[in-house]
């Protein structure tokens, strides 16, 4: 299973991130293409711990629910997301977000395994190799949103 941990995993991440233009169009969904690496740069800055998005009380945040969507099934398009995650949209400079994607995958994935990880709004408590799975698996759902 692919996962922010693993070298090969985040050089082919950077690799279809090159891929892509600010003029890329979305195959579903509202995103620009400059409004979803935003997003993903939130998603860092959340895992990080840098911002907090309201915690919401659902059945995925525990097992087997939270599991079976971490690690096995795929992601469903046009599921909501915090809002803290969205709040530039319409505002995302690329060439900005693009510098900012890079230099928070880097500091992502130089998290020792000492780490303590902040909860996650929607799965509640998770391990380091959650965090990885659901990272790569959530950059990669983007990324093919944009056909990348």
């Amino acid at each position: 299973m692919r996962s922010l941990w693993d070298p090969d995993a985040t050089d082919h991440i950077l690799a279809r991130l090159d891929r892509l233009t600010p003029d890329t169009s979305a195959r579903w969904g509202r995103f620009s293409c400059s409004d979803m690496v935003a997003h993903l740069n939130e998603w860092f800055r959340m895992a990080l711990g840098e911002i907090s998005p309201a915690s919401k009380q659902v059945p995925i945040r525990f097992f087997p629910l939270k599991q079976l969507i971490i690690y096995a099934l795929p992601f469903p398009k046009g599921v909501p997301t915090a809002p803290e995650l969205i709040a530039r949209s319409g505002r995302a400079v690329w060439s900005d977000e693009v510098r900012s994607f890079r230099e928070l995958l880097g500091r992502v994935v130089a998290c020792s395994a000492e780490t303590r990880w902040p909860t996650h709004p929607a799965f509640g408590s998770m391990t380091r190799r959650s965090w990885g799975v659901l990272g790569y698996r959530h950059l990669s759902h983007h990324f093919t949103q944009f056909g990348v």
